[in-house]
């Protein structure tokens, strides 16, 4: 491999997401929030909430990441980890009927009217993908990620577009919530096949962290929701589709199967024994009538901590070697009027420290995910000053504080939180409290 090739494989790993460490704790808990401006929210309440949990239906199990979309409108939320959703939706929408999707699963139409007061359980059938289906695979799955990228232009949104997006992090260590960050967002996304860089408006948000848990070391996020985006790969195909595909990723077909009742090519790929830089490995899902990919989930090869320690940590104290043991990234689709746009992401790392002369090393695991609530043409092709942009630099722990308002995020959708981050919040506000 050649010296272009080397750097160039290099230049798209620059990391994802980006990590900022530094010597030193903060106890202090504030309770003021970034814009936070409640003079602006009708006292009343304008809007239904509709509670449930998806589960599979033979092992009870909850799905992770279905897609709760009420029909004929561009709203939508996805489940947590415990397969639970909370929808807002406006009264005047209150006869509509939601679609609940999930890949390998059939799709399950619910009208909004059959919801009561207690959350409502969801379950989902597994979608049999006969052996003779299976036959519809194609024989090269190389020439078959090139007919995806060839039909981008048809398949991908090709209008501007104002997307609201609800984006979270959280940092671990070990079973602990040590930060604890959110925020709604607005995305102006440009056509697929525009090479322009989708931009992004800090609407709102919040956070906290307790920094008596992180061993004197202040864990921080850079990027934030601008990483979440970025690993949209078929707005930014340089991230696994290189010129080089063939030489570099060697691919094979998975088990085919559906998702919305339409067959999906399942490719798997990962980097080829002769490619010594760290690469990707994981799974394409991709819809086998339009082409379109509809999932993509991939990791990073962490073999070589030190090359992938350059690749994430920015900064750090000099007595700890710090590498990430797990990077896993996630990139869920979904279509409207015959158009797939991003629709939800999620970056998942393990960051291990070993420090010099101690025996233990600690473990952190940071979750960063967004997906879209909701969007609009943008006709007028509006666009943000530089200054209102929320940089790419950006660290959504150090733009927001406080958990204050039980009430804050109003009418916006949001990823319901599971019973970790609620136990986490509550804990907060009984911080909070005691600070009053």
């Amino acid at each position: 491999m050649n010296q272009k090739n080397i750097f160039s494989y290099k230049k798209n790993l620059i990391p994802l997401l980006l990590f900022i460490w530094a010597i030193g704790y903060s106890t202090n808990i504030q309770a003021t929030t970034y814009f936070q401006d409640l003079s602006t929210q009708d006292d009343s309440i304008n809007y239904n909430e509709y509670k449930g949990t998806v589960l599979d239906t033979e092992s009870n199990k909850p799905l992770i990441s279905a897609t709760i979309s009420v029909n004929e409108t561009n709203i939508s939320t996805v489940t947590n980890d415990e397969g639970k959703f909370l929808l807002k939706v406006s009264k005047d929408l209150s006869e509509s009927k939601i679609t609940v999707s999930h890949l390998g699963y059939r799709d399950k139409l619910i009208s909004l009217s059959e919801f009561g007061n207690n959350p409502m359980k969801i379950k989902l059938d597994l979608s049999i993908t006969e052996l003779s289906e299976v036959n519809l695979d194609p024989k090269d799955p190389e020439a078959l990620i090139r007919a995806v990228m060839e039909k981008k232009g048809t398949n991908y949104l090709s209008d501007n577009t104002i997307m609201t997006a609800f984006y979270r992090e959280t940092i671990k260590k070990r079973r602990s919530y040590v930060s604890l960050s959110e925020a709604v967002v607005d995305v102006y996304k440009n056509p697929y096949l525009s090479s322009k860089t989708d931009i992004i408006k800090l609407y709102r948000a919040r956070k906290s962290a307790d920094y008596k848990k992180l061993d004197t070391l202040t864990v921080k996020l850079q990027g934030g929701p601008t990483s979440t985006l970025y690993i949209d790969v078929m707005k930014n195909p340089e991230i696994l589709f290189t010129n080089n595909i063939i030489k570099t990723y060697e691919f094979s077909f998975g088990k085919s199967t559906k998702i919305n009742n339409r067959h999906i090519y399942v490719i798997n790929f990962k980097q080829r024994p002769n490619i010594e830089e760290p690469m990707y490995f994981g799974t394409l899902y991709i819809d086998s009538e339009t082409l379109a990919m509809t999932k993509a989930v991939f990791s990073l090869n962490t073999e070589d901590r030190e090359e992938v320690s350059k690749m994430f940590v920015r900064k750090k104290p000099r007595n700890a070697k710090v590498y990430p043991t797990e990077a896993t990234y996630n990139i869920d689709y979904r279509e409207k009027n015959g158009k797939w746009y991003y629709g939800y992401g999620r970056i998942d790392l393990t960051i291990k420290i070993n420090w010099k002369k101690k025996l233990f090393n600690s473990v952190y695991k940071l979750n960063v995910e967004m997906a879209v609530t909701d969007w609009k043409k943008n006709m007028e092709k509006e666009t943000l000053k530089p200054k209102d942009r929320l940089k790419s630099t950006v660290v959504i722990a150090d733009e927001a504080s406080g958990f204050s308002d039980p009430k804050f995020w109003g009418e916006y959708n949001v990823i319901e939180p599971e019973k970790s981050i609620e136990s986490a919040i509550k804990k907060i506000q009984k911080q909070l409290r005691k600070l009053n």
